[in-house]
């Protein structure tokens, strides 16, 4: 890595994880009388009280990061954000953008030593805005940052690059259910339900997906930004490469192309996927969670039912309206009536 080390970081990481795994050893003989008692609150209908009074802190702390996350950074021309939504395809899109960036050559041991991410659980595990390594390494002089924000929290600079994604509300829905069991809760995730009515609400992790949505969809004609979906990318990833490299202002050969192509392939990430986590885990949480996990869409009827499908479409569209957003979401994203 031409001599630049990220030692700190490592080190940072390896005592956190430490820390995590001596309290996950000592609540293990509890985890059965918690989950007990869990589904004893769901018996009693008091699951959802119990679950929005347990994640209104984390959500309130994850609200302040983001407020402040930027604070005294302008970004500039060497600055490309990735802007996407939770559970939306974050990494894959940094995966690609970086290595554009190091024309497929991009090496790190974890990608949270080369992109910083200061809304993060943990941001003393992550990279400062201000970390000048990562552009030391850059061979074409630009460097990624990742956001989880709306883009109200996002300053805005013409000379930076600007990468919004978004997916289907339905599939972030499952892939978010999946990832609080691998990176939070472990077996005390709660249900189907409760998560939902969570998700659908202003106590969502990360904010409402269509306040999101809206917020990034206004800045799509900017020439210095690029909207996609999460499902453009994988309708016809090698010509999403190809259009992102130009917009970076990057020449690729076919050979860089390719290997771009190849580094952020699924299989190429999930036999990775180690080096796509910036947090440790909680102590209920496995020992080695999971962030890359299937990468497909549209099978979200494999974990909600129609009704609850037809829910999530009937918010995300009430919920543009009212944000006075022309976002097409009946176009990209309904469930066709009777579907499922």
């Amino acid at each position: 890595m031409s001599g630049v080390v990220f030692d700190d970081l490592r080190e940072a990481r390896f005592a956190q994880r430490a820390l995590v795994d001596a309290k996950r050893r000592r609540l293990r003989p509890v985890v059965p009388l918690l989950r007990a008692g869990l589904g004893l609150a769901r018996l009693l209908g008091v699951e959802e009280p119990l679950f929005r009074r347990r994640f209104q802190p984390v959500v309130t702390r994850f609200a302040q990061r983001v407020e402040h996350a930027f604070d005294g950074y302008a970004p500039g021309a060497s600055d490309v954000l990735v802007c996407s939504y939770f559970k939306s395809g974050t990494h894959w899109m940094m995966q690609i953008a970086h290595q554009i960036a190091h024309r497929g050559q991009g090496e790190y041991e974890s990608i949270y030593d080369v992109i910083p991410w200061n809304e993060g659980p943990n941001p003393a595990l992550g990279l400062p805005l201000h970390d000048p390594r990562p552009l030391r390494l850059s061979p074409t002089g630009l460097r990624v940052i990742k956001s989880h924000a709306a883009a109200h929290h996002v300053p805005y600079n013409e000379q930076a690059k600007y990468i919004c994604v978004v997916r289907d509300p339905k599939d972030v829905f499952v892939s978010s259910y999946h990832f609080i069991a691998s990176a939070m809760l472990g077996p005390l995730r709660p249900s189907v339900e409760t998560w939902l009515n969570l998700y659908l609400s202003d106590g969502a992790f990360w904010g409402p997906w269509p306040d999101f949505t809206a917020s990034y969809w206004r800045w799509r004609e900017r020439p210095n930004v690029r909207f996609l979906t999460y499902e453009q990318v994988q309708a016809d990833k090698p010509a999403v490469i190809r259009d992102l490299a130009a917009f970076l202002g990057v020449d690729l050969d076919s050979a860089q192309l390719d290997r771009v192509d190849e580094l952020s392939s699924y299989q190429h990430m999930k036999a990775n996927d180690h080096k796509y986590h910036q947090g440790v885990g909680t102590p209920f949480s496995p020992p080695r969670g999971e962030m890359v996990r299937r990468g497909r869409k549209g099978v979200s009827g494999e974990l909600l039912t129609s009704r609850q499908q037809r829910r999530i479409d009937d918010y995300c569209r009430q919920r543009l309206s009212g944000l006075g957003s022309d976002f097409p979401y009946d176009e990209i994203y309904a469930v066709a009536p009777g579907s499922g």
